[in-house]
């Protein structure tokens, strides 16, 4: 009896030994990095830890499969001499050959309620998984802690993980947007400081107000008037809303007329709105709206990709119905990692979308200045030029490139990893 007792407590034992090994055979790091180099170095003190009652919105991204295949396939797609030439892929194809399996995306839907979290959304693509949660429920679930620090460079504080998270998870994560705020992103445009007295405008030959350059003088400029978008659809990436009626505004004084539908689209819950009496500032975004649809004003229609993390709005733009062949943005921040970003970057190239993206006015590159994404190389960095006409709305003449703003260094460099 004792003897079989006792066989029983071993048996337990080594029940309880396997299942221990098991648990941490699954626990595994998450393939992006997601800790703060200000973090890690010291550079950012930590002054608190966010409350643990605190509410938290994050997405789940899941890494893309066949990562070999999907390289060879771009190769072949944008080489003009394969029989594979632009023959892109719908959002289906793209998911049946390269996105996460089903089994996989449920099995972290499953986690993730398991862990206490609300799963508000899902993608076709079986990429991302937004959820909500407490702190509390995050630190348990992907070991960690979420702390306050003092920003090393920026009069705030920002909240940030202390080490890399480790779910316990049979399926490998590729990131979990929404775990810092380290990087707010800011529009690329440039204000002029209110100390300084107003600066005479050198435009001289633009058809607009005071001489300024117009969408469609830009038109004019390159193409004299022979392409208006016709067919094309675009996307912009904005990460707040906006007022249509500074969108009106501006053609009522410029004389002009818009046709092209506009759709105001939120990726994650984030207010499309933004409105001057509320203290919300749609300047970047009115811009973005008259450049595009005065270069093409003929096209089918222009989306407004509205969101507040970069994972919700480039997913939305990969699995939009129907897709904006033409993407843009005039934002830029700072990921921890600089591979965050790439599955909707592979994605949009599969599936024959371009994602054209500014530089910023804020100079030239020098080490430890960002100007991301636009160091990618999977997208397409504009920078600026002098245009000159040969009168007002009239053809191009002459353009020379900014020699100190609008410009960086090779996409590979990857700059931001310095002191980031």
């Amino acid at each position: 009896m004792i003897r079989r007792f006792s066989a029983s407590l071993f048996a337990i034992a080594v029940l309880v030994s396997a299942v221990n090994i098991v648990g941490r055979a699954q626990s595994q790091a998450v393939l992006t990095r997601h800790v703060r180099e200000a973090v890690v170095n010291g550079l950012a003190p930590a002054v608190g830890r966010l409350p643990e009652t605190q509410s938290m919105r994050l997405v789940l991204v899941l890494p893309l499969r066949n990562q070999d295949a999907l390289n060879n396939f771009l190769k072949e797609l944008y080489d003009p001499s394969n029989s594979s030439y632009r023959k892109f892929l719908t959002v289906e194809q793209f998911t049946e050959k390269f996105g996460p399996t089903q089994e996989d995306y449920d099995a972290v839907i499953r986690f993730a309620k398991a862990n206490g979290f609300q799963v508000v959304g899902t993608s076709r693509n079986r990429v991302n998984i937004d959820i909500k949660g407490s702190v509390a429920s995050i630190e348990k679930a992907f070991h960690l802690t979420l702390g306050v620090y003092q920003h090393p460079t920026e009069g705030r504080t920002f909240f940030a993980p202390d080490r890399e998270p480790t779910p316990n998870l049979g399926v490998q994560l590729w990131h979990i947007t929404g775990l810092d705020n380290y990087s707010i992103p800011k529009p690329a445009l440039v204000r002029r400081d209110a100390s300084v007295p107003a600066a005479r405008s050198n435009a001289t030959i633009g058809s607009g107000p005071d001489s300024s350059f117009l969408g469609s003088d830009m038109r004019a400029a390159y193409y004299g008037g022979s392409l208006n978008g016709a067919g094309q659809s675009l996307g912009l990436l904005e990460y707040v809303g906006t007022d249509l009626a500074d969108l009106n505004t501006y053609y009522k004084n410029v004389n002009q007329t818009n046709t092209v539908p506009i759709t105001l689209l939120s990726t994650d819950g984030t207010s499309t709105s933004c409105l001057a009496s509320q203290g919300c500032d749609d300047t970047e975004q009115t811009l973005d709206m008259t450049q595009s649809l005065g270069m093409a004003p003929g096209m089918s229609s222009l989306v407004m990709y509205v969101g507040s993390s970069d994972s919700a709005i480039f997913n939305a733009m990969a699995t939009a119905k129907p897709l904006n062949a033409q993407l843009s943005s005039s934002w830029t921040w700072y990921p921890a990692d600089p591979n965050t970003d790439d599955p909707y970057f592979t994605e949009f190239a599969a599936q024959g979308q371009n994602l054209f993206q500014a530089t910023g006015d804020s100079g030239k590159w020098t080490s430890g200045s960002e100007i991301w994404p636009a160091d990618s190389e999977y997208i397409t960095g504009v920078g600026g030029t002098d245009l000159d006409t040969s009168s007002a709305g009239g053809p191009w003449s002459s353009e020379t490139a900014w020699s100190d703003g609008g410009g960086g260094i090779s996409p590979n460099k990857r700059p931001f990893l310095r002191g980031r």
